[in-house]
C-alpha cells in the first residue's frame, strides 16, 4: 500500500470542445482541482486557461506546471513526482478528455504506480467513448488506433488491413484525425471500405456543432459530408 505521507496523482479531466466548461465538467473535478497545486500539462499555457476558465483558484500565478508530452523522458519523472513524495497532490491535465486515453499522461500513471502512489481518476468527457456510446457498432470488442497514415497510399492499405480485422473479430475500428484533415479521411474511407461496412463519424463532440451519424460506407459515398474543422472520431465495423 501507498504510505500515507505521499500525496496522490489525480487524472484531472479537460473539456473537448471550447466553452463547454459548464456542460461537461462535474463538480468531482473541481473538488478535486482546489487540493492541488502541482500539474503535468501537455501544453501550459492552454492548461493555465482552462484552469482559469473554471474559477476555482484565487491566483493562476500560485500553481506549478510541468510539461508532460510524447517527447518527455522516464528519468524527468522523478523531479516531476519531487511534490507528491513531500505529501503534496499532482494532477495531469490533457489537452483534450481524459489523460491516460490517447495522451501521453500513460507514462506518469505508470511510474505513479512503481512508486506506489495512489491513482485517482476522475470522470470526464471522452471523445472516444462518447463516439463509441453513440455510434451504434459493437461496444464489446474494439480498438483504438490513433491516426492513419498521411500518404494516400498507406492510409488506403491500413483501411484494408483493419477492415479485415474488423470482419474477423468482429471488432469497431475507432481513430482520429487533425481536423483540417477530415473531408481528406473520409475520402480515403469511402474509397478503401467495402460498400457494406459501417462507417460513423462522429464531430465535436459535446460542442455546439456536434454531428454523430452510422450508415454504411457506400451511402456515405453517395453523399459525401463536408466536415468542419473540428475535432473528429471515425469509427467502422465490417
Amino acid at each position: 500500500m501507498e504510505s500515507s505521507s505521499k500525496g496522490k496523482l489525480f487524472l484531472i479531466p479537460t473539456v473537448i470542445s471550447a466553452g463547454t466548461e459548464r456542460k461537461v465538467i462535474a463538480p468531482i473535478i473541481l473538488e478535486s482541482l482546489k487540493t492541488i497545486n502541482y500539474f503535468l500539462v501537455e501544453e501550459v499555457r492552454t492548461a493555465r486557461r482552462y484552469l482559469s476558465s473554471l474559477n476555482i483558484y484565487e491566483s493562476i500565478e500560485d500553481l506549478q506546471f510541468q510539461v508532460l508530452n510524447k517527447d518527455t523522458k522516464e528519468e524527468a519523472l522523478e523531479k516531476f513526482f519531487e511534490p507528491v513524495l513531500s505529501g503534496h497532490n499532482l494532477g495531469i491535465l490533457s489537452e483534450s478528455g481524459c489523460p491516460g486515453v490517447a495522451d501521453p499522461g500513460a507514462i506518469a500513471v505508470n511510474y505513479a504506480h512503481r512508486k506506489k502512489i495512489k491513482v485517482i481518476p476522475i470522470v470526464g468527457p471522452s471523445s472516444l467513448l462518447l463516439a463509441l456510446m453513440a455510434s451504434g457498432l459493437n461496444g464489446q470488442q474494439f480498438a483504438f488506433h490513433g491516426y492513419l497514415p498521411i500518404d494516400a497510399k498507406e492510409a488506403a492499405r491500413k483501411i484494408k488491413e483493419l477492415e479485415k480485422e474488423s470482419e474477423l473479430k468482429n471488432q469497431t475500428q475507432i481513430f482520429i484525425e487533425t481536423p483540417y484533415r477530415n473531408n481528406q479521411i473520409v475520402k480515403h474511407l469511402t474509397g478503401s471500405l467495402k460498400g457494406d461496412t459501417q462507417l460513423c463519424i462522429a464531430v465535436d463532440l459535446t460542442g455546439e456543432n456536434e454531428f454523430v451519424e452510422t450508415k454504411l460506407a457506400s451511402a456515405w459515398k453517395k453523399n459525401m459530408p463536408l466536415l468542419p474543422k473540428e475535432p473528429a472520431v471515425f469509427l467502422f465495423l465490417a
